[in-house]
């Protein structure tokens, strides 16, 4: 059975039914017509759902438990993938994930956050809330695919830095603004995809791209909708308004040109059809890839850097 979220709750009785219906032992042509009548009726609730999500139930969509993961996706889109562990100063952070990869003999360096699949995954890993060791690596892995002009596809999916005690005593944000700065000088083309949560500063740390993305249901804001409600209204209660207020959807974000595409996703969202999803994704790569070809070092890092410079100018009042 599916987890549907609390706003899908139309669908899971429709699916309840069904299932009932497919458990018994009656085989009549009776029964087969009202699986057909109630699966045209799932699949036109799913299409009235999803064709009008508020910003605080595409919250909900990016933070499903069966959202691809970084994983999922390294597997379905790349041929070969070689992950690399360790900031070579403190330690290993599980949380992000990297390593050389490739698509048809084309070498990628690729760098992700990874909440985890399961309890323990999620524990390990933090729920894909790095540490400052994590942004170190990070920094380490931009930094060689600097010195051997590799493309590097990043994939976000985080709720935000660490916030602990022990994260700060070790220069979290020092962390992240040198992430930052490290990405924005590599010679090579950075294509950046937000996949779920792009959540502060820790997301920023991996999605300074030439290119970036985000999937037709993730968001990416510079805080979450419980933590804007909280300091503003004094209450997560209020976690809807602030979603409106914020504009973390991909469609805000692509008229205020702070990302380059929408990649679409399957009706119900992508944990409905990861395969599809990554197909998607594995084009976009090779598409704009083509676009950096024969590009200096010189322009990329020029245009990455105006591509930053200019968002917001337009809408600035004289």
């Amino acid at each position: 059975m599916q987890n549907f979220l609390d706003f899908e709750k139309p669908l899971l009785e429709i699916r309840s039914k069904i299932e009932e219906l497919r458990h018994l032992k009656d085989t009549s042509e009776n029964i087969a017509n009202e699986l057909t009548v109630l699966q045209e009726k799932f699949d036109k609730t799913l299409d009235e759902i999803y064709e009008s999500l508020s910003p605080i139930q595409k919250v909900k969509v990016c933070r499903h438990q069966d959202r691809p993961k970084f994983d999922e996706i390294v597997k379905n889109i790349f041929d070969k993938f070689e992950v690399i562990c360790g900031d070579r100063l403190f330690s290993e952070d599980s949380s992000i994930k990297g390593g050389l990869a490739k698509i048809e003999n084309r070498n990628y360096l690729v760098l992700g956050n990874d909440k985890g699949i399961d309890i323990d995954s999620r524990v390990k890993n933090n729920f894909g809330m790095a540490k400052p060791e994590g942004y170190r690596k990070a920094q380490r892995l931009f930094n060689l695919a600097s010195k051997f002009k590799i493309p590097v596809i990043t994939f976000i999916d985080t709720p935000g830095a660490f916030p602990g005690v022990e994260a700060e005593d070790r220069g979290q944000s020092e962390a992240i603004a040198s992430s930052i700065k490290c990405s924005l000088n590599v010679q090579a083309p950075i294509f950046s995809f937000i996949i779920g949560e792009g959540g502060s500063g820790g997301a920023v740390a991996l999605a300074t791209g030439n290119k970036v993305i985000m999937l037709e249901h993730a968001v990416y804001s510079v805080i979450s909708p419980e933590g804007c409600a909280s300091i503003l209204w004094r209450s997560a209660n209020e976690s809807e308004k602030a979603a409106e207020s914020l504009k973390l959807t991909a469609q805000d974000l692509l008229e205020l040109e702070v990302i380059d595409e929408i990649i679409k996703e399957p009706r119900g969202g992508a944990h409905r059809d990861v395969v599809g999803v990554c197909g998607q994704i594995k084009e976009s790569i090779l598409k704009i890839n083509k676009e950096f070809d024969g590009i200096s070092p010189e322009k990329i890092i020029s245009q990455r850097e105006d591509k930053y410079l200019s968002i917001g100018k337009k809408f600035l009042i004289n």
